[in-house]
This record gives structure tokens, sequence and C-alpha cells, in this order.
């Protein structure tokens, strides 16, 4: 009994500092998504177009792109709590400067320092989790991430319309002495100095305290998130043992006669450039914007964004409760179909608008409401999350670091592309621009048919 209960505390610890270490994830998830609400009033505000919008909005994701490629190498110098510690610090101050900007360009630089921090969340938290959880826990806990990251979406959409709401329905009114889309970036503050609250509690990686020399402290957090019948010297000596032997791979490793890399690193890229093109931030970043443009009201518009978070999170539990039961592949197919007819369908619908911000009619209206949440909850099922699980198993161990890094920076590239592009294409053309997304949500299933295998079941030591 004594030895149950001792379990239960030692797992509800790990649990505890994982839902910790997790709350970078809600940042990343908070932060990309709150300038959704915001892009009408920073229109209005500043008198810019589509072009200087898309600009402001997108320029988050290079700097994403920087605090990704440096996240690591500063966990691996500082620690990984220092990091955290460094990556809330960015998000609380980029937050203060994003709700006090004097002009477009210092609103720019603001959001590149947010990015930053974006990124160095989405790799610190990952690493951190795995790094402390018990491997009978690890996937499960390591889901924490991904939960984080759309409950930090939906979060975002909620005070959104919140703040909204208080101001009018207008998003431009006074509300406590500025205008509500300056709070609405200014919100992340709270989140930001709660991780920086957290991650100045939670233990270091026993990892990190071995290859600093701090060996009598590892001990101690081994014993605490691996229970009292962990056998500590030989726990020590194994991560020893692997540090010493470990090589860090690097972009020559990934050369091939494919173009100049190998295929397997081209399929990690397609993957992850597929992930982006099929336009899901469009949704997160400006459905606020979309849904006006076709005649709904500001207010409305931010409840069904927050609506659309909410599916987000319904289709990661179900990708969360099936990616090990009916695997990767089917998941990435099923996904694929279901986003390429709900894609048409909404460029179909979106046709119907004549003239500037006119409602669509009925039923196209409903049916554009429709297939455009029949998009998000296909994503989030299937290439949302079983992507990022993939591009953790299709590589060989010699070269996944350096191979994850790639594909991540293609999907950051790709992200960017799309999320610049949108506001212009869209006051271009939008059923267009829609049925552009649905040929790529069909270019990716023709994709996966051919070249993408089934890991269900393999250990990662068979790929090849």
């Amino acid at each position: 009994m004594a030895t149950q209960q001792g379990h239960q505390e030692q797992l509800g610890h790990v649990v505890f500092i994982t839902a910790a270490a997790a709350i970078g994830g809600f940042l990343f998830g908070y932060d990309s998504s709150v300038i959704n609400g915001a892009v009408v009033g920073i229109q209005k505000y500043f008198r810019v177009g589509s072009v200087e919008t898309g600009f402001v909005v997108a320029i988050a994701l290079l700097g994403s792109a920087v605090g990704a490629w440096i996240g690591g190498r500063l966990a691996d110098r500082w620690g990984r709590t220092r990091t955290m510690q460094v990556a809330a610090v960015l998000f609380a101050v980029s937050s203060i400067g994003q709700m006090l900007p004097f002009a477009i360009w210092d609103l720019a630089l603001w959001r590149v320092l947010a990015g930053i921090a974006i990124g160095m969340a989405s790799v610190i938290g990952p690493t951190y989790i795995a790094e402390v959880a018990p491997a009978a826990y690890r996937g499960r806990l390591g889901s924490f991430q991904q939960l984080a990251i759309v409950l930090g979406i939906a979060v975002s959409q909620l005070v959104n319309y919140l703040l909204a709401r208080l101001a009018g329905g207008d998003v431009n009114n006074s509300l406590w002495g500025l205008q509500a889309w300056q709070w609405m970036l200014g919100a992340c503050v709270v989140p930001a100095l709660l991780y920086l609250l957290f991650a100045s509690t939670i233990p270091e990686s026993p990892r990190y305290l071995i290859a600093a020399g701090r060996t009598k402290r590892a001990r101690a957090v081994l014993a605490e998130v691996e229970g009292p019948g962990v056998d500590l010297d030989e726990r020590v000596a194994e991560i020893s043992r692997l540090i010493r032997t470990e090589r860090v791979p690097t972009m020559r490793d990934l050369r091939g006669p494919a173009l100049g890399l190998l295929p397997i690193v081209w399929i990690g890229i397609v993957l992850s450039a597929f992930q982006q093109l099929v336009g899901i931030n469009v949704i997160f970043y400006y459905s606020s914007v979309l849904w006006q443009s076709v005649g709904i009201d500001q207010s409305n518009s931010l409840l069904i964004s927050f609506s659309s978070s909410v599916i987000n999170i319904i289709g990661t539990f179900i990708a969360i409760a099936l990616v090990d039961r009916i695997g990767r592949k089917p998941l990435l197919i099923i996904g694929s179909v279901g986003m390429a007819v709900s894609l048409a369908t909404a460029a179909w619908a979106f046709s119907y608008a004549s003239g500037e911000a006119s409602a669509l009619p009925s039923p196209q209206g409903p049916i554009a409401l429709v297939a455009a949440n029949a998009f998000v909850l296909f994503f989030a099922l299937s290439w949302g999350v079983v992507v990022w699980v993939l591009l953790g198993e299709i590589f060989p161990n010699r070269i996944r670091a350096a191979a994850l890094g790639v594909a991540a920076a293609a999907q950051w590239i790709a992200n960017w592309a799309v999320t610049v592009s949108f506001p212009a294409l869209a006051e271009w053309n939008l059923p267009l621009t829609y049925a552009g997304y649905a040929f790529f949500a069909l270019l990716s299933l023709l994709f996966v048919l051919r070249w993408v295998r089934e890991t269900k079941g393999r250990r990662l030591e068979e790929m090849g």
C-alpha cells in the first residue's frame, strides 16, 4: 500500500513538472494566434493595407525560426529551466511592447521578439519533458505540449471575444485607456509571468545536470521523477555513457542523391510544408478578418474563431486517442481527404459573396461556416498531431536531430509564406485562394499514398 502511494506521489510530481514546462506550449499557441482578434484594429489604427498587415502578422514566424534555431543551443549552455525563464521574460516584454506600439514598424519589431520566444518554447518544452518523463509515461506526457498549444489558441480567442464585447463589439473602441486590440496583445503577459514562476520552481533536467558535472543534484532529481525503486548509480552511469558517445549530426550527414539530400529528409520536408500549405494558420491568424469580409460583425466573428479553436482541441484529443490504434498513415489519408473536401466546399461558398464585406446568402453562409470548422477538425485529428509524431520517428538515429531541424525550418518558412500572402490573396480573390489550399490538400493525399511509410509499432532503431 505504501509503495503504491509512493508511486502515485512520484507520478503526480512528474505530471506537475511536465504541465509546468508545457506552459511554454500554451504561450506558443496563445501568442501565435492572439493576433487574430487584433488584425482589424491594427489596420484601422495605423491605416495600413493588406500587404503591411500580412507583413506584421507573419514577421513573428521569422522570429520563431530564429528562436527555434538558438533555443536548443541555449538549453545546452544555460540549462533547460534557465532557458525557459529567458523565454518567459521575452514573452512578457514583447507582450507589453505589442500593447503599446507607436508605429507599425515598432509593432513589427515587438512581434519578432515574441516570435523568438515562441521558437524557443517550441523546442525547450518537448526536450525537457522527454528528459524528465519516465519511459512508461513518456508518450502521454509528451502529448502535454501539443495539448497546451491548442489550449493556448482557444484561450486567446476567448479572451479576444470577451475584450471585444467589453469594448462594445469594436476592437478600436476605448477600453481602460487603450483600444481593445491593444489589451488583446498585452494580455499574454499574465501567462508569461506564470511561466516564469513555474520555470523557477521545477527541477533542472537530470541529463543537463550530468552533462554539467552536477551528479549529486542529478541523482536527487532522478529519485524524484523515477521513484525510489530505481538504481540511481546505474541510471547516472547510463546517461553519462550516452552523453559521451553521442555525436551531434550535421548538415553533411543529410547529403544524398535526391537533389542534394537523402530521400527520407525530403519526405520530412514535404510533410512539414504540406502541414502549412493547406492554410491552417489562416484560420488561427485571420479568421476574424475572413468572417468580417463576408458580412459577419466583429463580435460574432471572434466568437466563431473561439468555436474553431475548441474544435481544434477536440480534434487533437481524437488524434491522441487514435494515432497508436489505427496508425499514422491512415490518419493522414483521412485528414487529407477531409481537408480537400471541406476547403473546396468553403471556396464554393465564398464565391457567392459579392461586393465588399457583403453577407453570404443562405445556404452558402452556414455551409461556409461548417466547411471551415470541418477543415479545422480534419486537420487537428490528422496532420496537426501526426506530422510531429512522424518527424520524431521516420529519420534514422544517426541523422534525427539535424533532419528534424531542417524539417522544422521548412515548416516555419511555409507557415510564413502562407501567412504573409493571405491578406493580399484574399483581397484579390478569396474563393480562388481557398481553392488553392484545397489543391495542396489533394496533393498531400497523393504524397502520403506514394511516399509515406507506416511507423506504427516499429522501433526507432528499425528506421533506416
